[in-house]
């Protein structure tokens, strides 16, 4: 399985993808169960460890997904996607069909459960990136031992990247005056992501 990605739109640069990765971490786990994928979204997160990459995460015990990464551990896919936005054609100084543009990583590799004590870990960490900068922080250390038993009920998995494929399409393959225009008119939009991706484009503006 591979995404396409014009050569326009490619990204390879790894530390780039990982703080995008980093960034966007409520992504989507994809496994197969004979041969029919299932997929379920999740916040996940990244972790380096020599000179290998791994996504770790968990999930509900009472989602079977689970059980198909002991089952099929490897080809596991897990998606990141960025903000995205319709880009109308009317916005060029010439005539060309609309188009769309986004962020999207996608990663795969090789699955397993993890055990208590990774779990715990995991865990966490994921308090500590979320809620180390709050008034009232929700950490591990300060949960009662009735609300850790909880862990009980979700299953966490780590993943081994194998392979990164990372697309970033922000109208790299626009004349100056066109991508410029997008995005002022991405900013006139009446939506968020509208603005997230023409702030994007402006911080990556090859013209400057």
């Amino acid at each position: 399985m591979m995404m396409f990605i014009p050569k326009y739109f490619r990204v390879t640069n790894i530390d780039e993808v990982c703080d995008f990765v980093q960034t966007n971490s409520f992504g989507m786990l994809v496994t197969t169960k004979q041969g029919k994928p299932i997929a379920t979204h999740l916040p996940l997160q990244l972790h380096k460890q020599g000179d290998d990459y791994y996504i770790t995460g968990h999930m509900a015990y009472g989602n079977p997904q689970w059980k198909t990464i002991r089952e099929t551990p490897d080809g596991v896919l897990v998606i990141i996607q960025g903000p995205h936005a319709y880009i109308s054609s009317s916005w060029y100084n010439h005539e060309n069909v609309p188009t769309w543009n986004y962020q999207a990583v996608h990663m795969y590799g090789t699955a397993r459960i993890m055990n208590d004590q990774e779990l715990e870990e995991d865990l966490i960490l994921l308090l500590q990136k979320y809620e180390r900068q709050r008034e009232n922080a929700v950490l591990w250390e300060s949960l009662s031992p009735q609300t850790k038993k909880q862990i009980k009920g979700i299953v966490g998995f780590k993943i081994k990247i194998q392979e990164v494929q990372a697309a970033y399409k922000l109208s790299q393959n626009r004349n100056e005056e066109d991508f410029n225009n997008i995005i002022d008119r991405l900013n006139e939009e009446r939506n968020l992501n509208s603005h997230q991706i023409a702030q994007v484009m402006k911080d990556k503006n090859s013209f400057t």
